[in-house]
């Protein structure tokens, strides 16, 4: 993830601030104080906790996309799972920041509308790293969707301390599930390339492909 100096100092230590303080504690002098910069600085940079929150966003959004590889051999719902893991990989490095922040969402209602807003628009951008369309109602629909998937997964990976996070996986897994489920009954899942698809040298004595989700 390329984060230009000296933002990535000041995201650094926004989050450590958060960790330490809460949201509500949270001042943008500590910020300065903690990143080694004078208030001035940090001025010029940002206006507020949350453009700094946005850009951190921003930050992983890219470096998500930066880390695709495209691969339109794996299922759509493999693909979503890549990329929601390596999403949560990004967040790691602040992760007590991030977790003592998810535990202040619910006593800040406008911090938690403002993330409403702002994961609907990250969660269109996973949706293209999968090579899945997000534009018009239907993309707008799945971004929806898949918000409710990455909740799913933020709230096990909070509690998720084992090294491998396999607890958070195997939650992303069952909301996947769950999501495509909903999204083949509305008719939104994406087409998959079919067994007819496929190609021939397998034979005639082939076991026939096994469908996954």
């Amino acid at each position: 993830m390329s984060i230009p100096a000296p933002d990535q100092a000041i995201l650094s230590a926004f989050w450590r601030v958060l960790a330490g303080s809460g949201w509500h504690g949270l001042t943008l002098r500590a910020v300065a104080a903690e990143a080694g910069l004078p208030l001035a600085d940090l001025r010029r940079h940002f206006t507020c906790p949350l453009e700094i929150l946005g850009a951190h966003q921003r930050a992983v959004d890219a470096g998500v996309l930066e880390g695709t590889v495209e691969d339109m051999s794996s299922t759509a719902r493999d693909r979503l799972f890549d990329v929601l893991m390596r999403r949560l990989d990004a967040l790691q490095p602040d992760r007590p920041g991030v977790v003592r922040l998810l535990h202040d969402l619910p006593r800040a209602p406008l911090l938690a509308l403002w993330f409403a807003r702002r994961n609907l628009s990250a969660m269109a951008w996973m949706l293209e790293a999968a090579g899945l369309d997000a534009a018009g109602p239907a993309g707008l629909a799945r971004a929806q969707g898949l918000g409710a998937v990455w909740l799913a997964a933020l709230r096990a990976w909070e509690k998720d301390e084992s090294e491998d996070l396999s607890a958070t996986m195997a939650a992303l897994d069952r909301a996947l599930d769950q999501a495509d489920r909903v999204a083949r009954w509305l008719r939104w899942a994406p087409v998959e390339a079919s067994a007819s698809d496929a190609p021939m040298e397998a034979g005639p004595d082939a076991e026939p492909a096994t469908e996954v989700n």
